[in-house]
């Protein structure tokens, strides 16, 4: 019997969820690979207008999340349950390990 998702009323609550989901430090760093390649085929996409690279982004970017998961945090990825609150949870943790917050 599969359980039912808890319903976050708020991204800030998900967020600390999230990043429970994340205390391996390798997953980490996959995220912030991973998340780092896809914004810069999201720019060259643009910058070229060849699309085919914001799908090339996308492919990187989960790849590199899901291998953290799998081999590293050995769960199961947010995503597949929380799609939009995950991709923003990436989106945020990559800002805090830019500045510093969470230790990269």
């Amino acid at each position: 019997m599969q359980e039912t998702a808890k319903r976050y009323a708020t991204f800030r609550e998900f967020y600390a969820f999230y990043l429970s989901e994340h205390s391996n430090r390798t997953c980490r760093r996959l995220h912030f690979v991973g998340t780092t390649l896809g914004l810069g085929f999201a720019l060259h996409a643009f910058s070229t207008l060849d699309f085919r690279w914001l799908l090339a982004g996308l492919v990187a970017g989960y790849a590199l999340a899901w291998i953290g998961h799998f081999f590293f945090e050995k769960n199961r990825p947010a995503t597949f349950t929380y799609p939009l609150y995950s991709f923003l949870g990436d989106w945020v943790m990559w800002k805090d390990m830019l500045t510093g917050r969470i230790r990269f």
